[in-house]
């Protein structure tokens, strides 16, 4: 059994939505400090739809293919919808990542909702703060 899927190595060879957003209004920057691995999510966001979603990503294969995934399951989707996105559902979108890459994921869907929570505060949007990760006490050094 190949430990890589298929889908995974098509996202890690052919990323979709690779870049940075000049006009972005809604960033947000990602890392785990164990490994490396740096996500950085650029969203522009036109009447609470995502019209637009680049990234960059500084890591391993499994961190191209999941910021690729997500960017791909948020794009044209209203916040309300790319807030429920899981690291899970990014996983299962790769048809599966191996356990200890299962990480890379968790940043994915961490990094777009720091960009959401960027598009908030710079709009002056009233959010529900448990939405957020809370990454100044978290486990796993996401940095933000």
């Amino acid at each position: 059994m190949a430990l890589y899927s298929e889908t995974v190595m098509d996202h890690f060879r052919n990323p979709r939505n690779v870049g940075v957003l000049e006009d972005a209004n809604g960033v947000g920057e990602v890392g785990n400090a164990k490994c490396g691995d740096i996500m950085r999510i650029y969203l522009n966001i036109e009447d609470d739809i995502i019209k637009d979603v680049k990234f960059e990503t500084f890591g391993c294969g499994s961190a191209i293919a999941s910021s690729s995934m997500a960017t791909e399951l948020i794009k044209g989707k209203p916040l309300s919808e790319a807030l429920t996105l899981t690291n899970k559902a990014v996983a299962e979108a790769l048809e599966g990542l191996p356990a200890h890459k299962l990480h890379c994921s968790v940043l994915a869907e961490e990094a777009i909702k720091a960009a959401i929570k960027d598009y908030y505060d710079r709009s002056g949007i009233a959010y529900d703060h448990s939405q957020f990760p809370d990454c100044e006490h978290c486990d796993h050094g996401c940095g933000i």
